[in-house]
């Protein structure tokens, strides 16, 4: 998709033309140094355990933005500056957390997209805990792994890539 689309147009274009695009809930900040953010998705979910998170952004992302269901633990971070710095280098769009960052001025710098719903000191436990590659649901919106993520500053949409 590149970085030349408005949330709030591909909306408008799904309405006239009846494609499925769903707008998340207006829950996270951003983060990131990229305000304007997108790619095909891939999902982690995990339980205040970065240990997956990790693993995929030391792998090629190939424009793609993660996906991490934490299930809106507001008890630690599960990305900071250092796995933002990782996902930027490996090629990674952004990321979409369903909870918590930490080292938000480090994010604020990395040429990265970082959604959250808010920042916290604490880092997560690693206990290699967790599942990638499944559909979750938060914010109001199913997150399919396959299917496109854009993101804004007016907000996040989600739908089939096409």
């Amino acid at each position: 998709m590149g970085r030349d689309f408005a949330t709030a147009d591909l909306c408008d274009g799904a309405e006239e033309s009846g494609a499925l695009l769903f707008a998340a809930s207006p829950v996270f900040r951003s983060f990131g140094g990229s305000a304007r953010f997108s790619g095909v998705m891939e999902t982690v979910a995990c339980r205040d355990d970065n240990s997956l998170v990790r693993a995929a952004l030391e792998e090629d992302g190939k424009g793609r933005v993660l996906v991490v269901d934490n299930g809106g633990s507001l008890r630690c971070a599960v990305l900071g500056g250092n796995l933002a710095r990782l996902g930027s280098e490996n090629g990674w769009s952004g990321v979409v957390v369903n909870g918590c960052v930490r080292d938000v001025l480090e994010l604020s710098r990395a040429a990265f997209g970082v959604l959250a719903l808010a920042s916290h000191p604490r880092r997560s436990e690693k206990r290699g805990q967790g599942e990638r590659g499944k559909r979750v649901n938060f914010a109001g919106v199913d997150f399919i792994p396959g299917q496109i993520a854009c993101a804004d500053p007016d907000g996040l949409v989600v739908g089939e890539a096409g």
